[in-house]
């Protein structure tokens, strides 16, 4: 699961679970908010839409791993935050992400692409972090931050924008690598750079 902390007033605590398809694209997020007003936990689609189309709220929100939302949600006065087998209880109404079917670019049937999209900027040492948690070598592209490959999958780091967006893009050459790999890869590449503070919009597959 993933938290986060919004304070664009009385400080909020959002929770979200990308929903995945069988070959790991996502197909939804299913999301709950929690605010000391309300006092209650509530269904927050629009919340999470709005995380990812509005700039200045992306400004307030903070990516936390579970033990701060933990402490955060005492300090507020919620008491001990649910585990998440009862968060997960409060998704109520899902977030469709669009789904495509993968274009035919003439790779082998082992082969797929995906993309990880994210909203956001690095702060001062963000991308320097990425660079480090994602094992990334230059490039001299200005467009790809870096590359790196490993047991049966590369990966590169893009910009999209200036200051827009920026993805991950991942080669997963299945032959050479366990499928159930490919799943913990692009979770690891999605919470590398959550971490860092953008926000994950998506995982595509295009191949």
């Amino acid at each position: 699961m993933d938290y986060y902390l919004i304070s664009d007033g009385p400080q909020r605590i959002l929770v979200e679970e990308f929903v995945l398809s069988e070959d790991h694209t996502a197909a939804g997020i299913d999301s709950a908010a929690w605010s000391p007003g309300g006092g209650s936990w509530s269904a927050s689609p629009a919340l999470s839409r709005e995380l990812r189309s509005d700039a200045r709220l992306r400004a307030r929100t903070t990516p936390v791993d579970r033990r701060s939302a933990a402490e955060a949600y005492a300090r507020l006065g919620g008491g001990e935050l649910p585990d998440e087998q009862r968060l997960r209880a409060l998704f109520r109404q899902r977030q469709p992400l669009p789904a495509a079917a993968p274009l035919n670019l003439g790779a082998s049937p082992d082969t797929r692409r995906y993309r990880i999209l994210f909203a956001g900027d690095f702060g001062p040492d963000g991308l320097a972090n990425a660079r480090a948690a994602l094992r990334l070598e230059p490039t001299g592209d200005p467009r790809v931050v870096g590359r790196s490959s490993g047991g049966g999958f590369a990966w590169e780091l893009r910009r999209i924008g200036a200051g827009i967006a920026w993805c991950v893009d991942v080669i997963a050459h299945l032959e050479a690598a366990p499928a159930a790999a490919l799943g913990a890869l692009l979770e690891h590449h999605r919470q590398a750079i959550r971490e860092q503070g953008l926000i994950p919009v998506t995982i595509e597959r295009f191949a």
